[in-house]
């Protein structure tokens, strides 16, 4: 059989993710796979701000483009970048396992409370200020290393926020001149599919891949991913959805950080789920 061909960006973490993947399918499915690593949008445009230029489909639309030619089988992808709906021709195989899905504070050595951050997330930036509200912020781009540098070598900031996930996909429990500090999920809400790679495939054919991948994170993510569609909006929106199998953590800029319980029937109806509770929330919807 010729390999599957796996469409992914070329940044360290996202061929990380992509080696996950491929080892999984060889170890569940007996599939063997090779990489097509690929350069996109928001690869390329290291020098925009994401939040003024909207992020939607940057880091996706050139790996979602390979499937729909033919030119790779599956793509892989952190969730997190995927807009909410999903584009004709398209699906989701699966999710792996979720890491851990926190926000971790990286903040210098000596330093209690920051006095300047660097990102570019509304939605860490207004959920921050809650946690340290006299603090100032400025953007930061570029992959986990480079941030980390910009910040223990150039000190272009006293902290920055990464995905605790990341990290520990990268092998990283720490770096010289730094403290990682991890968020409660009731402290900062993690962004819709935080720390879970989804594997996308075209449609109808997400079905021959689906019994290597995780059933509590694809029930857990299509949540998430419902109230994504519903409130639309892409890296300019301060916006956040997680969900545990008995919880609902939710961030909006309207409205603030609320926390809700969630029962098993919660799952079964996303679409209607995400519905009520953004009625509930106050969102017309």
């Amino acid at each position: 059989m010729k390999p599957l061909v796996i469409a992914t960006r070329k940044s360290p973490l996202a061929l990380a993710q992509s080696n996950q993947v491929a080892a999984l399918l060889r170890s569940s499915l007996g599939v063997e796979s090779e990489l097509l690593k690929m350069v996109t949008t928001g690869d390329r445009q290291t020098e925009w701000s994401l939040e003024k230029k909207g992020g939607k489909g940057l880091f996706t639309s050139e790996l979602e483009h390979a499937l729909v030619a033919g030119e790779a089988d599956i793509a892989v992808h952190s969730t997190k970048d995927l807009p909410g709906d999903m584009p004709e021709g398209l699906e989701i195989a699966g999710y792996l396992p979720r890491e851990d899905p926190r926000d971790m504070l990286v903040i210098r050595e000596g330093v209690s409370s920051p006095a300047l951050v660097a990102t570019g997330s509304p939605r860490r930036r207004l959920q921050l200020a809650m946690v340290f509200p006299e603090a100032k912020f400025t953007e930061i781009r570029g992959n986990v290393d480079t941030r980390l540098k910009k910040i223990a070598e150039l000190g272009v900031a006293d902290a920055t926020i990464l995905a605790a996930a990341g990290l520990r996909r990268l092998g990283i429990p720490g770096w010289p001149g730094l403290q990682f500090r991890p968020f409660a999920l009731n402290e900062m809400v993690p962004a819709v599919g935080q720390a879970a790679i989804a594997i996308q495939c075209r449609a109808g054919e997400g079905v021959r891949w689906r019994a290597a991948f995780d059933e509590a994170t694809h029930r857990r993510v299509s949540l998430e991913r419902a109230f994504q569609r519903a409130l639309g909006g892409g890296c300019h929106t301060a916006v956040a959805v997680h969900a545990t199998e008995d919880s609902l953590y939710f961030f909006h800029e309207e409205v603030g950080l609320r926390t809700l319980p969630l029962g098993p029937d919660d799952f079964t109806a996303a679409d209607d789920t995400a519905a009520r509770l953004l009625r509930h929330f106050g969102f017309k919807v």
